[in-house]
C-alpha cells in the first residue's frame, strides 16, 4: 500500500497558488516612466528561480530590438558591475528582496542607475532602493518557491507588456485567465501525484528539459526537485541533453521534455523519441504556459517524497531567505 502525501506547508503553498495569482493580478498596475524607458542596456538578474523566470521576458525584450542581457546577480556584483551605470534599466527580481546578493547589488548600485524592484516583500531592502517596484502579493510562503514562482513570471509579462509598448488592458484579460487555470489543474491534483507515482519508481535521476521560456521551467524545475525532494536532477536546454548528458540515460532516468512554442516543439519530441530508445522514462509536458508547465513538476515532488515516506518541500540544511553570499 502507497504511502500517503505528507500534508504540509508546500503541498499548502502549492495549493494556494490560485489565490496568490489572482492577488498578483489584481495588483497590477501601468508605469508610465517605463514605457518606451530609453537605456543603453536593460540589465536583468535574480538568484535561482528568481534568475530562470527572467528568461521569457528577457527574450520578450530581445524580440522587440531592446538591449537586453540576464546576469545572476552574484556574477554581476563580483565580475560584471561595469554593466551598472546611468544609462542602464536594472531589473531586480527577489521573492524575499532582502538575500544576501540582492543586498549587496543594492549597496553597491549607484543612485544614476534605475531599478525595477519585483519582490513579494515591501518592506525589504530592494523594495526600498528600487524606483519603480513590482508586488507579487502571493503571501507568506514556507521553503520552495511555488506560488511566488507563479506569481513571478505573470507579473514579469506584464512588466514586459509595459517596457515593450503593448496594450495593457489585451495583457490584462490574457493573465486573467491564469488563476483559473491553475486552479482547474490543482482540482485533481491527487490524480496526478497518484500517476506520477507509478512512473517514478525506480527512478534516481532526472533531468528537465526545454527551449525558449521553457528553459525557465527546465531550469526551475531541476532547482525544486532537489530542493524539495533531494533527488539528483538537472534543468537544462533540450539541446543541452544531447551533448554529453545523453550517454547517462538507462533505465533508473526520468526525463521530463516541455514541449514548448511551435517553433521548436517539433524538435523536442524528436528528442523524446530518441530518449526512448535508451529505456529511460520520458514524460512530454504539453502547456505552452510557463506557469501551467510547473504544475506537473510540483506534483511530482510530492510523489517522490511519498515513495520515499517523507514530506516534500521541508528544508534541513537549507534555509528559505540565502543571507550569505
Amino acid at each position: 500500500m502507497n504511502a500517503p502525501v505528507f500534508e504540509g506547508p508546500y503541498l499548502a503553498d502549492i495549493l494556494e497558488q490560485p489565490a496568490a495569482l489572482l492577488r498578483a493580478w489584481e495588483q497590477l498596475e501601468d508605469i508610465p516612466a517605463l514605457r518606451h524607458f530609453h537605456a543603453d542596456r536593460i540589465v536583468l538578474t535574480g538568484m535561482g528561480g528568481s534568475q530562470f523566470a527572467l528568461y521569457p521576458l528577457l527574450l520578450h525584450l530581445i524580440e522587440h530590438g531592446l538591449p537586453a542581457i540576464l546576469v545572476e546577480t552574484a556574477e554581476l556584483i563580483h565580475y560584471q558591475p561595469a554593466l551598472l551605470n546611468g544609462r542602464t534599466l536594472l531589473i531586480v527580481v527577489s521573492q524575499s528582496g532582502r538575500s544576501a546578493e540582492i543586498v549587496s547589488l543594492m549597496k553597491r548600485c549607484g543612485p544614476n542607475v534605475t531599478v525595477v524592484g519585483v519582490t513579494n516583500d515591501s518592506s525589504a531592502p530592494l523594495a526600498a532602493r528600487a524606483d519603480h517596484k513590482l508586488f507579487l502579493n502571493a503571501g507568506p510562503e514556507s521553503t520552495v518557491s511555488c506560488k511566488t514562482w507563479v506569481t513571478t513570471l505573470l507579473v514579469l509579462d506584464w512588466l514586459g507588456a509595459i517596457l515593450t509598448g503593448g496594450d495593457l488592458q489585451q495583457k490584462r484579460t490574457q493573465l486573467r485567465t491564469a488563476p483559473d487555470a491553475v486552479a482547474e489543474y490543482l482540482a485533481d491534483w491527487r490524480d496526478h501525484v497518484e500517476g506520477w507515482r507509478g512512473t517514478v519508481r525506480g527512478i534516481q535521476r532526472i533531468f528537465v528539459t526545454g527551449r525558449g521560456p521553457s528553459l525557465a521551467t527546465a531550469q526551475t524545475g531541476g532547482l525544486i526537485i532537489k530542493e524539495s525532494t533531494r533527488y539528483a536532477a538537472e534543468g537544462m536546454s533540450c539541446p543541452a541533453l544531447r551533448h554529453g548528458p545523453f550517454e547517462s540515460l538507462g533505465p533508473q532516468v526520468l526525463v521530463l521534455i516541455c514541449e514548448g512554442e511551435p517553433r521548436t516543439a517539433e524538435l523536442n519530441r524528436s528528442l523524446a523519441r530518441d530518449v526512448e530508445t535508451t529505456g529511460a522514462t520520458v514524460v512530454l509536458l504539453t502547456s505552452r504556459s510557463t506557469i501551467l508547465e510547473m504544475l506537473p513538476v510540483q506534483m511530482l515532488t510530492l510523489a517522490l517524497a511519498a515513495n520515499l515516506g517523507c514530506e516534500a518541500g521541508r528544508f534541513e540544511k537549507a534555509t528559505k531567505v540565502t543571507d550569505v553570499e
